[in-house]
């Protein structure tokens, strides 16, 4: 038998969790996806797949070999489409990892245009803020804001996000609006890091080119942009954000512009992927139309650093 086919069936039932609907799906027999699925638990001699009379799930070597053989399905596909220049022909799997903010504000919104125009291509999109692991996640590629440190990834830069400092209406009447730095022992900053256990600085801001970090107070610290837009919206404290995504907030005088003068560093937007001979055409079909969604809502003066 094919191995490579035994793999596709095997793949169909961890999705499906059944025989039935994976043998609908290939066009196969129930028996003969039976007989594919015994034959490659033989081949590996472990078993694969736990058969009860109401549903079929994977054994811990089932899941890994599912992880395994996606990877492998996928850059078989890629094999069969390299000489093939029309993009419109794309198929196989794509598995990204996108900021949360962006993804829900600016690309799954979009999605759909590029899904349209690549109908056999696959995506698995991961949404976090925290900072995954390309290569040992199995990520293609990885939308980054913020500085890298991924020395043995291929970044391609897009552009930078200018910062601002904001606060609520109700946080500035509660405790003033600060006109200088010397306002800030006042306040309250709502701390963001990546990982909780640890805590920010404070204060970002550049003076002549160099940056300064000016320690604050603050009860609330998180590690998820959303959470730090919502405790800001609450009334928790000041916070050092993107301009672009509190835009709508500062339209809707839900939030206050602060100590323009005194801003932090505009933070690098770069696509991340891993270092390889062959960039597939649906992973560089997909990393351009993203550059170019994200292109006219990045500042373009870092996008060469």
């Amino acid at each position: 038998m094919n191995k490579l086919e035994l793999l596709r069936t095997f793949v169909r039932v961890s999705e499906l969790s059944s025989f039935t609907l994976a043998g609908e799906n290939l066009g196969l027999p129930r028996s003969t996806v039976s007989e594919q699925i015994r034959a490659l638990e033989t081949l590996l001699g472990t078993r694969l797949l736990n058969r009860t009379t109401r549903r079929v799930q994977a054994t811990q070597d089932g899941l890994r070999l599912y992880e395994r053989s996606k990877d492998l399905l996928s850059r078989m596909d890629e094999i069969e489409g390299l000489f093939h220049s029309d993009t419109a022909t794309l198929t196989g799997r794509l598995r990204v990892d996108l900021p949360t903010l962006m993804a829900r504000r600016i690309v799954l919104p979009n999605l759909p245009i590029f899904m349209s125009r690549h109908p056999g291509v696959a995506l698995e999109i991961s949404c976090t803020d925290r900072q995954v692991d390309l290569l040992r996640e199995g990520f293609d590629c990885v939308l980054r804001i913020g500085t890298l440190s991924d020395l043995d990834l291929i970044a391609r830069p897009l552009g930078s996000l200018a910062q601002i400092n904001c606060a609520s209406p109700g946080y500035l009447q509660r405790h003033g609006t600060p006109t200088c730095l010397a306002d800030l022992h006042r306040h309250q900053l709502i701390h963001y890091v990546r990982n909780l256990g640890s805590r920010s600085a404070g204060f970002e801001y550049l003076q002549s080119g160099t940056l300064q970090v000016q320690p604050m107070a603050g009860a609330i610290t998180v590690n998820s942009t959303e959470a730090y837009e919502s405790a800001c919206l609450a009334g928790l404290g000041l916070i050092q954000a993107p301009a672009a995504g509190l835009q709508g907030y500062l339209e809707r005088g839900e939030l206050v512009a602060l100590l323009a003068d005194y801003v932090a560093p505009s933070l690098p937007v770069s696509l991340l992927f891993a270092r390889q001979q062959h960039v597939s055409p649906r992973l560089r079909a997909f990393m351009d139309w993203l550059a170019a969604l994200l292109e006219p809502r990045l500042d373009p003066v870092a996008s060469g650093s």
